[in-house]
Parts: C-alpha cells; sequence; structure tokens
C-alpha cells in the first residue's frame, strides 16, 4: 500500500508563546551570521551544491522510514550537509529545507518555525561539525574514517537535537521534563541508527564518485555539471518514491500520543500543500509525487538562489 509521507515537525501548540518567540530570535541570529559566513567562505564550484543538497534531504525527509513499536523516523540531513559544506552553508540549507516544509506543506508550525530551524539546523549542525571534526581528529587518515566519524556524527544529530526538542516541550509546561527528555531521547536512539546508516550510504556513494567533496566547506575542484544534474536527479527519484513512506507516526508525533499531549498541537493558519498531497488531484500516490517533486525544485531554486546571492555580493 502507498501512503503519503507523515508530517513530522514540531507543530503549533506544542510550545509556549515565550519559547517560541526566543528560538525564533536566536534563530535568526544565527541564520544571519551564517549568511554573512556564506559569502566569505563557500567557493565557487560550491554554490550549485547547496541547491542540490538542499533538494535531496527535502526529498529525503519525505521517506519515513519504520522504526519499532508501530513508530517511524525521517532523515534528518544536518550531518551530511556539514561534512559536504562546513557549518555555515550547512545551516542555510537546513533553514531553507525547514522553512519551505512549514510554509508550503504545513509541515510544523508557523510560530513553532523557529523552534524547528533551531533545533534542526542549529543544533543538528553545531553537534555534526564538532562530532565529525573531532572523531577525524582522532581517526586521523584512515580510509574508514568517513564513515566511522559520518556515522557516530549522523547518530548524535539527531539524538542531541531530540533532547532539545523534549527540553522545549518540558520549559512550554507541555510535558515534564522527566518524561518528554526520555521519551524523545529513546525513540530517537533507535531512529539515529537509520539516520546513520542513510549518511553513511550516500557519503559511500560520494567517495567513490567524487572524493574531494568530503572535505567540510573546505574549496573543492572543478568537476563540471554532471555531478549536480545528477545529484538533482536523485533527489527527484527519491520524490518520485515518497508514496512509499511509512505510515506510522514519526518520533515526536509517538512520544506525543504515548504522553497525552497530543491534542494541543493546533491546525495551520492556511493550506497549500498540507500534508504533502497535492490538491485536485484525485490519486493520492500521484498527489504525493507531484508535491514531493514540486517542493524539491522549490528547495532547489531557494537554495541555489541564497547561494548565488551571497557569492555575488562578496564578488
Amino acid at each position: 500500500m502507498l501512503y503519503s509521507p507523515q508530517p513530522m515537525h514540531i507543530p503549533d501548540g506544542f510550545l509556549s508563546v515565550l519559547v517560541s518567540v526566543i528560538l525564533w530570535i536566536f534563530s535568526i541570529v544565527v541564520i544571519g551570521y551564517a549568511l554573512r559566513r556564506v559569502g566569505k567562505d563557500l567557493g565557487e564550484r560550491q554554490v550549485p551544491l547547496m541547491g542540490v543538497l538542499a533538494a535531496a534531504i527535502f526529498a529525503g525527509q519525505m521517506l519515513n522510514f519504520t522504526v519499532a513499536g508501530g513508530t517511524s523516523g525521517h532523515l534528518l540531513g544536518a550531518a551530511l550537509a556539514t561534512i559536504l559544506l562546513g557549518p555555515w552553508a550547512a545551516i542555510i540549507v537546513m533553514t531553507t529545507v525547514v522553512g519551505i516544509q512549514a510554509l508550503i506543506f504545513q509541515d510544523g508550525g508557523l510560530l513553532a518555525l523557529g523552534a524547528n530551524i533551531f533545533n534542526m539546523a542549529v543544533i543538528g549542525v553545531s553537534v555534526s561539525y564538532f562530532a565529525y571534526t573531532s572523531l577525524k581528529k582522532l581517526i586521523g587518515e584512515q580510509k574508514w574514517g568517513v564513515f566511522v566519524s559520518g556515522f557516530v556524527t549522523a547518530w548524535l544529530s539527531i539524538f542531541i537535537a531530540s533532547l532539545a526538542a523534549g527540553l522545549e516541550l518540558a520549559a512550554s509546561g507541555t510535558s515534564p521534563a522527566n518524561i518528554a527528555v526520555p521519551a524523545m531521547g529513546g525513540i530517537h536512539a533507535l531512529i539515529g541508527i537509520g539516520e546513520g546508516l542513510i549518511t553513511v550510504g550516500a557519503l559511500a556513494f560520494i567517495y567513490a564518485a567524487r572524493r574531494d567533496l568530503l572535505q567540510a566547506g573546505q574549496t573543492v575542484q572543478a568537476g563540471g555539471k554532471a555531478i549536480w544534474v545528477v545529484g538533482l536527479g536523485i533527489a527527484i527519484l527519491l520524490a518520485v518514491f515518497s508514496p512509499l513512506a511509512s505510515a506510522h507516526p514519526d518520533g515526536l508525533e509517538w512520544v506525543a500520543e504515548q504522553k497525552g499531549f497530543l491534542d494541543v498541537a493546533q491546525g495551520p493558519l492556511f493550506e497549500i500543500i498540507p500534508d504533502y498531497v497535492f490538491p485536485g488531484i484525485t490519486n493520492e500516490a500521484f498527489a504525493t509525487i507531484f508535491a514531493g517533486i514540486i517542493g524539491t525544485l522549490i528547495v532547489f531554486g531557494v537554495a541555489l538562489g541564497v547561494a548565488y546571492m551571497r557569492r555575488s555580493q562578496k564578488a
């Protein structure tokens, strides 16, 4: 049976207004600084990679995978983006993905968007950067080092971000810390294994095709347009397979249901392509595929546009 992807980010209602506003302010400050650094640090050959990675992460997040006990997980992508682009460009990529998911697909609330950006773009990328660079120094130049470091980094990015979300729920009075934090950490420890395996698979493909990209944000060698065309093609292919996503609730929704605060979630203020199902198409599988392709192209265009804009301002 085919399914549409399940909404996966914090909805409005889960967090208090105060917590949401604080995380919005913090996220805006970090995004502003990241935009300044991207213009200075990003190499010309890496600009298209921002668009390709954003598109691939968006499409990959639509493919929820079953974990255990009627729960599903999905790709975060912060570790992969950080390894390939460095922290500042990765923050912009993740912000683009999460922002478009909220604005176009009503995945996550608008008031809670600052928290979702904070958890996935700021915390996810920060943890990924420090974990990956530290592990690479410890392991050295061993060929297997990039894969071990990638797996551990991906797992940590999911796990730490989930603990942050649990603390935010507790600070909002939605669920006590001694309930929300262990519940979020426990289920996302399992989801993190899937994140790690997906990240290692992606790194293995890149290692075979373009090993020079695995430089954590350093300027890469020239390589033509083929790699970017192939990358965007893979992202679109992932969107085509999105109806195969698990129908089980994702980690946050499962915790909310189990701990009794799912009913405090508030619906969106408006709907454009809600729940990744394009309106007006009666076949849900086709509606999901079309929505996924549209979203993939939008995310690609926005991330690419931001990257080129920052590069042109530097010049």
